[in-house]
């Protein structure tokens, strides 16, 4: 379980799988967008690339949290 809590594996997982495709705007960033306009025509698989391209910045946070409240 190493791996999850490595600082560098979870930016790389955040730059790659989280922002591909890069052109013409990251895949997550318009997921985002379209789910914020009411995420009309939604289909589960885009449901799903929102959760596959989100997990590494749920990964993120929850190492930011961990640190934040490791006292």
């Amino acid at each position: 379980m190493d791996f999850i809590n490595n600082w560098k594996l979870i930016i790389l997982l955040c730059l790659t799988l989280g922002l591909a495709p890069f052109f013409p705007e990251p895949h997550l960033w318009g997921k985002i967008k379209w789910i914020a306009g009411g995420a009309n025509g939604m289909k589960f698989m885009d449901w799903f690339d929102v959760l596959l391209h989100g997990f590494p910045f749920v990964l993120l946070l929850r190492k930011i949290a961990l640190n934040l409240f490791k006292n």
